[in-house]
């Protein structure tokens, strides 16, 4: 360590610009020590809410230099343009930032007070350039504040603002009230007879920005219109505009005055930003007489806490306007949902054997009873499940459907009966099984002849009113579900066979409905099908008028082997694909293949076989779909999935060989 310490100058001294207490010097005294911070014991204390209790210290350091040593600050200190982190040595001229306060350290002998105020050229804090009339108000200002801390340290508060118990008092009774508003302009009514009676001021406004200038980037006075304000009729242009431009330009809170503004009577003006996510969105004006009652820093912060609690309620009503509104939008979206979905759920047809299907469904709907639906594949089976659940008392519950065929013993009993985590692997999660979520509401099984013997008895043992467990669980679960369940089977032949158990076949055959396929439904093929057309139609925009008296009687002739499925997807393809806006035959596309019997069995031709060539059945099988499209080679071919330029090949060839 150097031992020769220079001795530093007995004339060293600080200038501190506060602006809530203006210029101040302060000299330098070798041996002590000059504290900084907000606390009051500090040597200078700082009113700005980014200072510290005990913010920083300028001292002699072991070398003899004044040094600014800071104090681990929350929000730091800064030397010129560069922030420190320890101890710096300060020169003449340096220049020392703590929030709003600017800090200068000199040597030499002091100025005056007023020669310091002289070289004070932007004493407002204010940065940038100002125009006349701004820089006119900002000769009045005598107090600034970016936050208040009424309510931050109320202790602290306690001690330094003498009014911070009549402000409390006002501010909680002002939180009460807000938080029961439900609308912007009563809360700002009552926010400004908060403020004025607060700060004992004679006329006031709140100013808030207008509907279109909500999403703008930096507010202006033209962006803003005055949401309350006492006296009722004061108006936006009788109040001093260019402070208010001020208040939304800086974010800054300003008491200024006693000022006269246009033919107006001197007056002491406050104005504070009102802010919403931290961006000023509006202002507070606040306007009294001068009189023995001084206005003080306390006044300011009582109004920046008004405007806080602004800003909060403007932003929870802005977001349960916008909740609300995506709230109604969500009911009118489901509504409309649910009447889709009632569309494609509901039972279409007028035939004797859907109103005995319908009389049974009302009949059983009303009670707890376990329903077996029987039918081929595509006849429709979910839907008399859909339309028994919705007739009875559970419809506010849940439907839930599972497809017995489409998964192994193993993912079964997961899926039904859900399983904990690491019950096995892949299960890295817990999962609530479909008896869970079909709780207070139906459990529709389809291909309920597919479940596994094993599976089986446990589905009875909840059938019968058992609790259950997950798979890898130990906790029973006890749940309220109707069952439902479809097959396209004769469970019959597999009781016989032990492939099915005969105490789950009587359990589950409580009520039986059997769903006749649509060949034995011909009544009902001309109303489906233009119920589908009409939903596909919606569905792709295509303005489809109707069938043409062909393709209604091709349909009623078809024997339809995939049932309603079959038929839906053929009406579905014909609106996409049909180059015209009726519907005929070769749109349609019906397939050759066999009907399924009752049992689900295809049912064999009553046709003697005939040997033939492949060529023979070939040509056969083209001269039948050109006679079906009328002789035009061109769809012919579409229908053929061949070449037009194929097709004419075949037919040359053909001639010549006959």
């Amino acid at each position: 360590m150097n031992n020769d310490k220079s001795i530093p100058l007995a004339d060293a001294h600080v200038l501190v610009r506060d602006p809530a207490n203006g210029p101040m010097l302060n000299p330098l005294t070798p041996g002590e020590v000059l504290s900084l911070g907000r606390a009051p014991g500090n040597t200078i204390v700082l009113h700005d809410e980014r200072a510290s209790r005990n913010h920083a210290e300028i001292r002699v350091n072991d070398d003899g230099k004044w040094v600014i040593h800071d104090l681990k600050s929350r929000n730091g200190t800064t030397v010129g343009a560069n922030e420190i982190t320890s101890e710096h040595t300060l020169i003449d001229g340096d220049t020392i930032q703590i929030g709003s306060i600017t800090i200068l350290y000199c040597e030499g002998p002091p100025p005056s007070l007023s020669e310091a105020d002289e070289s004070d050229t932007d004493g407002t804090g204010i940065t940038g350039e100002m125009s006349a009339e701004i820089a006119e108000w900002h000769s009045t200002i005598r107090y600034r504040r970016n936050r208040s801390r009424l309510l931050d340290d109320i202790r602290e508060s306690a001690r330094t603002a003498p009014k911070v118990g009549q402000a409390a008092a006002e501010l909680c009774r002002l939180a009460f009230t807000l938080g029961r508003t439900t609308e912007v302009p009563s809360a700002a009514n009552r926010a400004l007879e908060s403020a004025m009676l607060g700060s004992n001021a004679s006329k006031g406004m709140v100013l808030l920005p207008t509907p279109e200038a909500i999403h703008e980037e930096r507010m202006t006075v033209t962006d803003l219109y005055g949401v309350a304000a006492v006296p009722s009729d004061l108006r936006i242009d009788a109040i001093p505009t260019n402070l208010i431009e001020a208040v939304l330009a800086t974010d800054e809170a300003i008491l200024a005055g006693p000022e006269t503004v246009g033919e107006q009577p001197p007056a002491i003006t406050i104005a504070a930003p009102i802010r919403v996510n931290g961006k000023p969105i509006g202002a507070i004006y606040l306007s009294s007489e001068p009189s023995d009652d001084e206005k003080s820093p306390d006044d300011l912060e009582f109004v920046i806490a008004v405007c806080d609690a602004i800003g909060q309620v403007y932003t929870n009503l802005e977001a349960r306007e916008t909740l609300s509104t995506r709230l109604a939008t969500a009911a009118s979206e489901n509504k409309l949902l649910k009447e889709r979905l009632g569309e494609r759920t509901r039972m279409v047809g007028a035939s004797p054997a859907l109103a005995i299907i319908t009389t049974q469904v009302e009949r059983v709907a009303g009670t707890k009873a376990t329903v077996l639906v029987r039918g081929e594949s595509g006849a429709g089976k979910e839907l008399v499940a859909q339309a028994i659940h919705d007739a009875s008392d559970r419809k506010s519950g849940p439907f839930v459907c599972l497809n017995c065929a489409a998964l192994s013993e193993t993912l079964l009993e997961s899926e039904l009966f859900g399983h904990e985590k690491g019950a096995f692997t892949g299960a890295t999660d817990k999962k609530a099984g479909k008896f869970e979520l079909a709780d207070n509401g139906t459990l529709f099984l389809d291909e309920i002849g597919e479940m596994s013997p094993t599976i089986q008895a446990k589905f009875l043992r909840v059938l019968e009113g058992h609790a259950f467990e997950r798979v890898g669980g130990s906790t029973r679960l006890k749940v309220d579900v109707r069952v439902v369940a479809a097959t396209n089977r004769h469970l019959e032949d597999a009781v016989a066979s032990g492939g099915f158990r005969r105490d789950l076949y009587f359990r589950l055959r409580v009520v039986e409905i059997a769903v006749p396929p649509l060949r034995k439904r011909q009544e009902d093929i001309e109303l489906l099908a233009h119920h589908f057309l009409d939903v596909f139609s919606r569905e792709t925009g295509r303005k489809i008028e109707g069938f043409s008296a062909a393709a209604i009687r091709a349909m009623q002739e078809y024997h339809w082997p995939g049932n309603i499925r079959e038929l839906r997807n053929c009406i579905e393809r014909a609106v996409v694909l049909s180059a015209s806006s009726t519907i005929d035959v070769p749109d349609l596309a019906l397939s050759t293949l066999a009907s399924p019997g009752d049992t689900g069995q295809i049912e064999p031709t009553a046709r003697k076989f005939t040997p033939e060539t492949l060529a023979t059945i070939e040509k056969r099988h083209i001269l039948a779909t050109l006679e079906c499209t009328g002789g035009n080679k061109t769809k012919a071919a579409k229908l053929l999935g061949i070449e037009r330029s194929t097709l004419d090949r075949k037919f040359a060839r053909w001639g010549k060989a006959d």
